[in-house]
């Protein structure tokens, strides 16, 4: 695997930002090893509230990512905004002003990556283009329905955990195990959505910690 594509840009975001991210990066707190009863009460609030997000196709977020994959990683600002299948995920390491932009459909597969050393680069599995630029492993294309606490369409609840108000607390997926150790509550008729998650799959680690959320109504 090489990285020479951005390797400056990696140094530059690590040195910077891994401090502004250290609560992304190194805070490690498990969900607790325990089987929540999830009342009929809870069930139908959470199907209320899986509806109302899958009805918001169009939504965004801002916050603080850390991402690594054996001893290569690295950590700075995202900005994600999403519209339908398409999205457009910003990394920037605001002090030495430097980013890269991934876009791509998560419905079709394939992505651009702008912000590399020698101009921009297309794949036809988004993933695998992040991993060869970056040596980062993050799963672009389920992270629209993870990010906001909802289980893979057509997965069925096998795998899933849950916590007391029936939402998503541990999910095994697409051979990641995702984590959800934060929530901000339901206010002013936006849904409960996810403050900080954690994915893992193998040696490959995203931390992620949502600092606002931007819901469009549909």
């Amino acid at each position: 695997m090489t990285f020479s594509l951005i390797r400056p840009l990696l140094l530059a975001a690590v040195t910077v930002l891994v401090a502004a991210c250290t609560s992304v990066g190194t805070q490690k707190t498990p969900a607790p090893e325990v089987v929540y009863t999830v009342s009929p009460a809870a069930e139908r609030a959470e199907e209320a509230r899986v509806q109302a997000l899958r009805a918001q196709p169009d939504w965004s977020f801002q916050g603080r990512v850390a991402v690594s994959k054996g001893s290569n990683g690295g950590s700075g600002r995202i900005d994600w905004a999403q519209q339908g299948s398409g999205y457009r995920i910003q990394l920037s390491a605001p002090v030495t002003r430097q980013s890269w932009t991934l876009q791509g459909d998560a419905a079709q597969g394939g992505g651009r990556l702008d912000g590399l050393g020698n101009g921009p680069r297309e794949g036809s599995d988004a993933r695998q283009l992040l991993l060869e630029a970056t040596g980062w492993d993050i799963p672009v294309n389920e992270l629209p329905d993870w990010t906001r606490g909802l289980v893979l369409r057509g997965s069925g609840d096998s795998g899933v955990e849950r916590d007391a108000e029936g939402r998503p607390r541990r999910m095994r997926q697409a051979g990641w195990v995702v984590q959800y150790l934060e929530w901000y509550p339901a206010a002013d008729g936006t849904p409960a959505l996810p403050r900080r998650i954690e994915a893992s799959r193998d040696d490959a680690k995203v931390r992620l910690l949502v600092d606002q959320w931007g819901q469009d109504t549909p």
